[in-house]
């Protein structure tokens, strides 16, 4: 069900359609004209998962409707901070698409990223798929006892997905939280580069993989390593003098390897 309010509603603990707390039944996206982002996502333990997007980001009226049909279709609460102007123009974009439509869109990445732990790469290869955070917390007696996205306040239903990145630092900062056990953010922190691993998305969207929330691109369950994955970047393969490395450093080299080995400026420098 959909609910319309003012963004004042949203930043409140207590839902004011139940007036108890938030459940993860419930989920909100706010429209802004906010210059400071493009989106931006969060929430807390108590508090709901809100997406929050402004209008200067060009394809506002694709991530609306993504969201909208994506939230829809697995039985959310959804609260909704838009005007009733800005939903229909974005309803008007819309015409046709869907969010796990069977193909790459023109401003979406060809090429994104998964980024993980070397010890995880090595059960990945050994399964021959990236799994899910549930499967693996279902097939493994060692698994975490959280994601680290936990921290964010991210829904539950975020562990039935593989996310991807489009090539930016994002993936790294996941690997340099859960080796502290807290959320750092910081591209300049040092830690120890795992793997990132390059997939070819028009292939994932193609077999109809892909799955559109509204702010991320992602795959439910598995993925299979092939036909999808292109190439697999640790720290020796990027040229670095050891395994201790940044977010940003690594990310820039492989980036920058990938490029060069696949003959596509797919990634701009990050």
């Amino acid at each position: 069900m959909i609910y319309k309010v003012s963004e004042e509603f949203i930043d409140k603990d207590i839902n004011p359609f139940t007036n108890k707390e938030y459940d993860s039944s419930w989920i909100a996206y706010c429209l802004t004209d906010s210059e400071e982002y493009e989106v931006m996502v969060g929430g807390g333990l108590k508090s709901i998962y809100t997406l929050k997007v402004s209008k200067k980001h060009s394809k506002w009226k694709m991530s609306l409707m993504d969201f909208i049909e994506f939230q829809t279709r697995h039985n959310k609460n959804i609260i909704l901070s838009v005007s009733d102007d800005d939903l229909y123009e974005a309803k008007i974009a819309y015409n046709h698409h869907y969010f796990n439509e069977p193909y790459l869109r023109d401003y979406e990445p060809q090429v994104m990223v998964h980024s993980t732990s070397i010890d995880c790469w090595q059960s990945i290869k050994k399964d021959n798929c990236l799994k899910s955070w549930n499967i693996l917390s279902n097939e493994r007696k060692d698994w975490e006892r959280k994601p680290i996205g936990n921290q964010l306040g991210d829904p539950e239903d975020f562990m039935d997905y593989i996310m991807f990145s489009d090539g930016g630092i994002s993936s790294e900062i996941v690997v340099l939280s859960k080796q502290n056990g807290k959320i750092l953010t910081n591209p300049d922190n040092y830690y120890e580069p795992g793997v990132r691993l390059y997939f070819d998305m028009r292939k994932v969207a193609e077999d109809g993989l892909l799955i559109r929330d509204g702010c991320h691109l992602k795959v439910k369950d598995t993925l299979p390593l092939y036909p999808y994955l292109i190439w697999a970047a640790d720290w020796k393969s990027v040229g670095l003098s050891s395994r201790h490395s940044t977010p940003s450093e690594f990310t820039c080299k492989a980036n920058s390897c990938f490029n060069k080995i696949y003959g596509k400026m797919i990634f701009e420098s990050f």
